[in-house]
Parts: C-alpha cells; structure tokens; sequence
C-alpha cells in the first residue's frame, strides 16, 4: 500500500483531473485570481494555463516531488511564471497576511485536516484578500447523500484520501470566512461525484 499511496495515486489523480468537463471551472475561478496568489496542491500545474495579467505572481504549494516536477515541465512548456513550494496546506511556510488570493481547487476533499488547512489559509491572506474555490462535496439530496456517506469509506483509500462528503461551504464558513459568491449544482457525471461548489470568500 506504501507504494500505491506514494506513487501510483498521484499519478492516476492527476489524470483524473484531466476530465475536459472542468475546464469551464477552471477558467473561471483561475482567471479570477489577482495579485500575489498561492495556490492550494498546485498538483501537476493544470491550473497554470488559466492564470491572467493580474495574477501578478503565482506560488503553488504542493507535498508531493514528483508532481512538483510536473508542474514546473507544465510552466516551461507554457512560458508561466511560478514559484513552486514543497509543503502541506495544514503548515504553510509562508508568512502571516503575505497573499492577495489563495486558490483551492478540489483539494478540500483530500486534506486529512481540512479545518486546520483553512486556518492557514485565513492566516496567510490578507485582510481584504479573498479565497477562491472549486470543490465538489456533500449534495443536497437525501439520497446522494446517503451513497456519498456509504462510498466514502472506500473511496478514500483508493482516491488518495478524497472524501465524497465533506460540506464545503459549512467548513469554509466555520473557519473564519464569509462566503460572499457561491454556486452550487451537478456537473456531468456520477452524483455522488459531482456535486459543485464553486464561489469565492473573505477572511471575516
């Protein structure tokens, strides 16, 4: 399992976060990012691309090296600039009230501590920065959720950790932020999966 865990499961989440259907996500909440950004598992750098003029300096956190690696062959391919910091969301090595714009696309799913990584990201952002985010969690429907509550077990252990239940605008809220943009709905694809919340936040 230490094999799988280390090595095979990036691999295979990165090219689950290939699916084309994020795309229209991806460029709306990337381009809406300004400032000096940190970017919460830079993963592979698939989120490079959608970066615009008034991001005016990308940092992408990230624990593991080999899709490090990856992000910074993606930025060269791509001619984007960015720093690449090796690191876990719940101890981020940067300063207090040091970022304009944290980004976390479907990451909140997988974090162990998603309410102390949330602390980070208040912590680093400052007063009126914002937090913009892309994740998919718990659905409003009694009985999506009751298969989210009943895969989740298992889906964890062989996604890398990704809970299909987690509810996302209750954490970001629970965690010092107001949420003052958020939509939510389906996407393509199999429920439980995919419900969507997608907005942005303030540190309150």
């Amino acid at each position: 399992m230490g094999f799988y865990n280390s090595v095979i499961l990036p691999r295979l989440c990165h090219l689950a976060m290939r699916n084309r259907r994020l795309l229209p996500y991806r460029e709306r909440v990337i381009g809406s990012a300004e400032g000096r950004v940190l970017e919460i598992g830079v993963g592979s750098g698939l989120n490079l691309p959608f970066y615009r003029a008034p991001a005016r300096e990308v940092l992408g956190l990230e624990p593991d090296p080999w899709l490090i690696t990856k992000a910074r062959s993606t930025a060269g391919r791509r001619q984007k600039s960015a720093v690449f910091v090796g690191g876990s969301a719940e101890a981020i090595p940067l300063d207090d009230r040091s970022i304009d714009t944290v980004v976390t696309t479907w990451t909140l799913c997988t974090i162990p501590d998603a309410s102390r990584a949330l602390g980070e990201m208040r912590r680093v952002l400052r007063p009126a920065g914002r937090l913009l985010f892309v994740e998919h969690g718990l659905a409003p429907d009694a009985g999506v959720r009751w298969w989210q509550d009943w895969l989740t077990p298992a889906w964890r252990r062989i996604s890398g950790g990704c809970h299909l239940n987690r509810p996302i605008q209750a954490m970001i809220e629970s965690s010092g932020f107001r949420v003052d943009r958020i939509e939510t709905g389906y996407m393509p694809g199999p429920k439980p999966m995919s419900f969507m919340y997608e907005g942005s936040a303030r540190p309150d």
